[in-house]
């Protein structure tokens, strides 16, 4: 079971590594520019190789940036050169519902050893399918589930008894996280990581209760 840093800024992702709880990074194009990198491709992968470095040999996760077969592979191809802890992100499907996702999935983990985590997927069925194809992982947005009124934790028992079962080496990513409570259920329920941004992370850290604790127990030591 682990947790994974959803971030493309540097700073967050050392404060968080000195505290040991990191297991990995994902992250994408509009964090990439919420980290303020500008200056076009040459910048973003100068900051993507900066963080594959420091967390190596952590896995991270980014993403392509085209739904064309031939350029995903060869986006994802370059990608995977750069580090070989890079894991490359592609969508279950085209923003039209093109199936030539799964193809490039099937083709860059089977053909060419670049280990695909398969994003954008809502439920088991999806996750099954990616799996099917050769994913190394296999990523519901469960936040997302929720928001249209299913339950992401039967998703999550429905894909990791399929996982096992079939004994496929696909790990499941539970992505879109949106409060703290989720990270330690979807756990529970059968995902391998739960990715978490870092105001996620710090809010399952600090507790108002611990802190009301501490500050006692502070005040006490200095009147003794």
């Amino acid at each position: 079971m682990s947790i994974f840093l959803d971030t493309g800024k540097i700073e967050e992702i050392e404060k968080y590594l000195k505290l040991g709880v990191l297991r990995g990074v994902t992250t994408n194009p509009t964090l990439i520019f919420r980290a303020g990198v500008t200056g076009g491709k040459d910048q973003i992968k100068k900051r993507l190789i900066e963080i594959a470095t420091l967390i190596k040999p952590l896995p991270l996760s980014l993403e392509v940036n085209t739904n064309n077969k031939e350029k995903m592979i060869e986006e994802a191809r370059d990608f995977a050169s750069w580090s070989d802890n890079i894991n490359v992100k592609i969508p279950i499907h085209g923003p039209n519902g093109e199936l030539v996702n799964l193809e490039v999935i099937n083709e860059l983990e089977n053909k060419y050893d670049v280990r695909i985590n398969v994003t954008a997927m809502m439920s088991a069925q999806q996750c099954f399918l990616a799996a099917l194809a050769g994913a190394s992982y296999v990523s519901l947005f469960g936040g997302r589930v929720n928001n249209m009124g299913y339950n992401t934790i039967e998703e999550i028992k429905k894909i990791r008894t399929l996982l096992d079962d079939t004994k496929l080496k696909a790990k499941i990513i539970m992505g879109s996280t949106r409060e703290v409570l989720n990270v330690v259920e979807w756990l529970v329920a059968g995902a391998h990581i739960v990715t978490v941004s870092p105001n996620l992370l710090e809010g399952m850290i600090v507790h108002p209760y611990s802190k009301e604790t501490v500050q006692t127990f502070l005040s006490d030591a200095l009147k003794i």
